[in-house]
């Protein structure tokens, strides 16, 4: 009796094994999935972006200090011959 219930739980426990396999195989859930998957790329693709600006940035106000190109007045102050 018991080894009966045993393997009608086991059969029974496989069955919904298997179907729920079946079932992520469905051509919808497989989208879902694939477009899930996409936008989590997208999104670690953005954040990677924006780390690397920052970086820019920060590694650009360093080269500017560094060489004196940070004050407003040096800017516009070019003393370039052109030519005349």
């Amino acid at each position: 009796m018991i080894r009966r219930l045993f393997y009608m739980s086991l059969g029974a426990f496989c069955a919904l094994w298997a179907r729920r396999r079946l079932a992520e195989l469905h051509p919808d859930h497989l989208a879902r999935r694939a477009a899930r998957g996409a936008a989590g790329l997208l999104a670690e693709a953005r954040d990677a972006a924006a780390e690397a600006l920052d970086d820019a940035a920060v590694r650009e106000s360093e080269l500017r200090s560094r060489f004196g190109l940070d004050r407003l007045e040096d800017i516009y102050n070019y003393d370039v011959k052109d030519g005349r």
